[in-house]
């Protein structure tokens, strides 16, 4: 029973590290069942969502859930679980060493820095304003503008921890910028140096998710990361809503 518990501990630690971080459900689900498959258990339930997963072996009558209360993007961790659960399937380390690597995964992964985040954020608004048809002479508003809101969204979502205002208050502050920049000369055309901005923002990967769950059978899960992508965006055009209609 002890080796049951511990191969069912592994299943959902692997899966819940994977759903935190921006995996889409069908290779949750393919991870999960290959490293219960290869620790021995030859027909696994298992249920995820993007709130919880549920495990269960039917011939042992064992089962546990595991919740997911947080959701962020590092891809660096989805694909260290994924080479770790292929290291398993090959033999080369065993269930309590593959247990021990994901409890360690879980709370020490290295993740970038705020100044290089800062950096690709503000690289990312001035390349996207001069692709979508932007003026070279908006470059610098861009990157203030994009920097701002980075910024404020950076912030406001690790010290507060509150869904969708972090969205609403950094392109609030990207709207103040752009307008600002162009009354005072800094730049040409608020649109694009906004539009530039955002981009940092938008919520790209969920809604990439979403589209891949949906096409992979998930409804629910790739439903749910839908309605979280569609309010991400609404707090993004209210913040930048507010502004032009004030100012």
């Amino acid at each position: 029973m002890e080796r049951d518990d511990q191969i069912i501990e592994t299943v959902l630690l692997a899966g819940k590290i994977m759903i935190e971080n921006g995996a889409d459900m069908a290779r949750v689900d393919d991870t999960m069942t290959r490293i219960a498959r290869n620790a021995g258990i030859k027909d696994p339930k298992i249920f995820e969502t993007t709130t919880g997963i549920l495990m269960s072996l039917p011939e042992k009558r064992a089962s546990q859930v595991e919740p997911i209360q947080k959701r962020t993007i590092d891809l660096e961790k989805v694909s260290s679980v994924n080479q770790q659960s292929r290291a398993f399937q090959k033999g080369q380390i065993s269930l309590q060493e593959f247990r021990d690597s994901l409890i360690k995964l879980n709370v020490t992964s290295p993740f970038f820095s705020f100044w290089l985040q800062l950096v690709a954020a503000t690289v990312i608004s001035v390349t996207l304003m001069l692709m979508y048809g932007g003026a070279w002479q908006d470059m610098f508003a861009t990157a203030l503008a994009g920097g701002f809101g980075y910024s404020c969204y950076y912030f406001i979502n690790n010290r507060l921890q509150v869904r969708f205002v972090s969205e609403f208050l950094g392109a609030f502050l990207i709207g103040i910028t752009a307008v600002l920049c162009v009354r005072w000369g800094a730049g040409n055309q608020i649109d694009m140096i906004t539009i530039g901005g955002v981009m940092p923002l938008v919520p790209g990967v969920p809604i990439t998710n979403a589209v891949r769950d949906v096409f992979a059978g998930h409804f629910l899960s790739g439903m749910a990361r839908a309605l979280e992508s569609l309010l991400s965006a609404c707090a993004i055009g209210m913040g930048i809503a507010f502004v032009f209609r004030f100012m």
